[in-house]
């Protein structure tokens, strides 16, 4: 009886947690679809806010510069974190205390602090050499600098779960080093490394503060176009962006967890 009615409170626990986290986002894909300009009021289904903001030029322009930071920042971190990780498994046996410290700072960093590092930065090296002019160039290195820890631990986390005479296996099989990169530790670790994929995409897509600190007047994404069009007010069309986003989100949440599950199998 006991072992019932803490099931039960926990179920229902567990049921009014999922309330407050979606309820919210609930209540802005429904205003997406009223007809009138109303954030307190729905009357009637209505896709006109849709076809508004597929016509509104700025905000296609901060779409694209969004889908671009994204993607070419998720790529690089890709790169770069996936070396580190390799390198932290390779040297795991030593003591390495600060690395991990360095890897974990920009992770725990808020990121007001974080951006306004990297504003500094940037605004210094263009006043020495003229490089680096705040725009998206600036925007995907500063976020390739807050995504490599996540890909880099992910990384990590997969080579620690392998076997380790599975690398001197290939060796002995004679298989070089690009070989055993290529038909081997790629393979093995391609859930992880799709999972440090859509994951860094995910941290890109919902960053404000550090994309704000590091733009340029040609280089609005939608966050930033959120927080410049909300000073007006909260309108179905703002609600609009906002479910264009949380689907984006969701669809890459649910794409990783679906490459995983494959890997898996």
């Amino acid at each position: 009886m006991k072992k019932r009615t803490l099931a039960r409170g926990l179920a229902g626990i567990w049921w009014v947690t999922l309330v407050f986290l979606y309820a919210p986002l609930l209540v802005i894909v429904l205003f997406s679809f009223n007809s009138a300009n109303s954030t307190a009021v729905f009357e009637n289904f209505s896709l006109a806010w849709y076809r508004r903001l597929f016509g509104n030029e700025q905000i296609i322009s901060a779409f694209g510069n969004s889908l671009v930071l994204a993607v070419s920042s998720s790529v690089v971190a890709l790169v770069v974190g996936c070396l580190i990780g390799y390198g932290m498994y390779r040297h795991r046996h030593r003591k390495l205390g600060w690395l991990i410290v360095l890897i974990y700072l920009p992770i725990v960093l808020p990121d007001i602090v974080f951006g306004i590092s990297e504003m500094a930065f940037f605004v210094q090296i263009h006043e020495w050499t003229g490089l680096l002019q705040p725009g998206l160039g600036t925007m995907i290195i500063a976020h390739v600098t807050f995504q490599i820890p996540f890909v880099a631990l992910i990384v990590y986390s997969r080579f620690v779960g392998l076997d380790p005479t599975l690398f001197e296996a290939a060796k002995d099989l004679y298989a070089s080093p690009v070989k055993r990169v290529v038909h081997f530790m790629v393979p093995t670790i391609k859930p992880a490394l799709i999972s440090a994929f859509f994951l860094s995409f995910t941290l890109s897509i919902d960053d404000f503060v550090i994309s704000f600190f590091t733009a340029g007047p040609e280089s609005a994404t939608l966050p930033i176009y959120i927080w410049s069009a909300i000073k007006k007010g909260v309108t179905p069309e703002i609600n609009a962006i906002a479910t264009l986003m949380i689907g984006a989100v969701a669809m890459a949440a649910i794409l990783s967890m679906l490459f995983n599950r494959q890997g898996r199998r």
